[in-house]
C-alpha cells in the first residue's frame, strides 16, 4: 500500500496526456526486468488481464514510446512486445519518483529505484480487483474508518470505482458504511469482522510474493 499510496501521488503530478496507471506502469518494470520481447499474450496472463485490455494498455504504452511491439517470428498473430530505452528509463525514474513520496518509517522507504521496480514488477503480477484493493485499503488503516474520497487517493483508482466497490463490498458483509459527523453527505467506511479476515487472507497471498536480493560478490 505504500506503493500505491505514493504513485498515486506521482501519477497525478504528471501530465494526464503522459500519465500510466499502475498497471501499465508494472508492464514496463516486468518488460525492463526481463530484458527480451515478450507475447502480449503472456503479459496479459501475467497480469490476470484479458487480451482486449491488454491491447488497451499496450497501445498507449506503444504511443508514448516507452515500448516496440512485432509480429511474431512464427505467427503473425503472436504480437511480442519489448520495452524500448525510453521505456527503460521511464520505469526508472517513476521508481525514484514513488520512492521519494514515501514516508521515512514506512515500508520501503529506505528502498531503492532500482528495487522498487522489482517490486513493482512482483506487484503487476498479482491480480486484485477493485474491490480488493479496497479491502487492503482499509487494513492498512488500522481500524480507522476511511471516506471515499481517502480511498480513492490512498489507491489510485477513480471516484466512481471505488464507491461501486464499497457499494458490493457492503452488500457481501465486508464493509459497513456510516454518515460521518462532517456532514450529512459524507460516508465512512470500516471493515467488518469478516472483512478483516478476508484481507488477512489477500495479506498471506501478497506475503508469499518474493522479490530476491542478488547476490553480493566479494571483491
Amino acid at each position: 500500500m505504500s506503493v500505491r499510496r505514493a504513485y498515486s501521488v506521482v501519477r497525478q503530478a504528471v501530465a494526464s496526456d503522459e500519465r500510466l496507471t499502475f498497471e501499465e506502469f508494472a508492464i514496463i518494470c516486468h518488460l525492463r526486468e526481463l530484458g527480451e520481447p515478450v507475447k502480449t499474450s503472456a503479459i496479459a496472463e501475467y497480469q490476470g488481464a484479458l487480451r482486449p485490455t491488454m491491447t488497451h494498455r499496450t497501445n498507449h504504452l506503444e504511443k508514448l514510446g516507452l515500448i516496440e511491439r512485432a509480429e511474431g517470428t512464427s505467427d503473425r498473430r503472436n504480437v511480442v512486445c519489448s520495452v524500448s530505452e525510453k521505456g527503460a528509463e521511464r520505469a526508472l525514474e517513476l521508481a525514484g519518483l514513488t520512492c521519494d513520496q514515501i514516508p521515512n518509517g514506512h515500508a520501503l522507504s529506505r528502498t531503492s529505484p532500482d528495487r522498487l521496480v522489482k517490486y513493482v514488477d512482483a506487484m503487476g503480477g498479482f491480480f486484485c480487483k477493485a474491490g480488493e484493493l479496497v479491502l487492503l485499503g482499509l487494513r492498512s488503516l488500522d481500524g480507522e474508518s476511511a471516506t471515499i474520497m481517502r480511498l480513492v487517493d490512498t489507491l489510485g483508482l477513480l471516484q466512481p470505482t471505488v464507491s461501486m466497490s464499497v457499494s458490493s463490498l457492503a452488500d457481501r458483509g465486508l464493509v459497513e458504511r456510516e454518515r460521518s459527523a462532517a456532514g450529512a453527505h459524507t460516508t465512512s467506511v470500516r471493515l467488518t469482522h469478516d472483512g478483516e479476515q478476508a484481507a488477512d487472507e489477500l495479506v498471506e497471498k501478497i506475503e508469499a510474493l518474493v522479490v530476491r536480493r542478488k547476490p553480493r560478490t566479494s571483491n
